[in-house]
């Protein structure tokens, strides 16, 4: 009776280890690595610009030798880069925050949703656009500040990576956070 059922078990468990047998190996679900990021610490840019503001301890700016005042904000620990161009307002506001309007509409494409978020601080003259861009899109922030008067800056956020909004979403919140701070500590000289 006993080898009966030292039997029995082994059939079963034979027949169980077996049965899972599939000729297709069963792929391994994808996985992120873990991004430590780092503590929040800014510092003021303050150069012959006609602006001012505070970006983030852990990003640099590398200046554009062609154009006047324009510049790219890189976060090296993530491969982002914020590309930021000034441009003086001649009569064409309007001009240059619709050109910024179709930049970041260019992306509905690929886009998920695209949410404006208003920007205006009418005590020191800045105003502007903050656009959130969802989805796989090659930009997922892009913005623009101006006086209405004299100057008009754009920006906008790539990653020197393939979009991935699922892997990248931690890393865009993260600067997001950044682009926002460096929107509401920008002014005018």
């Amino acid at each position: 009776m006993k080898n009966k059922l030292i039997l029995l078990f082994l059939v079963a468990g034979l027949l169980s280890l077996v049965s899972c047998n599939n000729d297709k190996p069963i792929p391994k679900p994808r996985g992120y690595f873990r991004i430590d990021f780092p503590e929040k610490q800014y510092k003021t840019y303050n150069d012959d610009c006609p602006f001012v503001f505070e970006l983030p301890v852990y990003s640099f700016i590398i200046k554009e030798q062609e154009e006047y005042c324009w510049m790219d904000l890189y976060f090296p620990l993530n491969q982002a880069t914020v590309y930021m161009t000034y441009k003086p307002i001649n009569n064409n506001l309007n001009a240059h925050i619709e050109d910024s309007r179709e930049f970041a509409y260019k992306h509905v494409v690929k886009a998920d949703a695209i949410e404006e978020v208003v920007f205006a601080n009418d005590t020191i003259k800045v105003y502007g656009m903050l656009y959130n861009l969802k989805g796989n899109t090659a930009s997922s922030v892009q913005f623009y500040l101006t006086d209405s008067a004299n100057h008009f800056i754009r920006g906008s956020l790539y990653f020197n990576v393939a979009p991935n909004k699922d892997s990248l979403a931690p890393v865009i919140d993260f600067i997001r956070e950044d682009i926002v701070h460096l929107m509401e500590t920008f002014r005018w000289k």
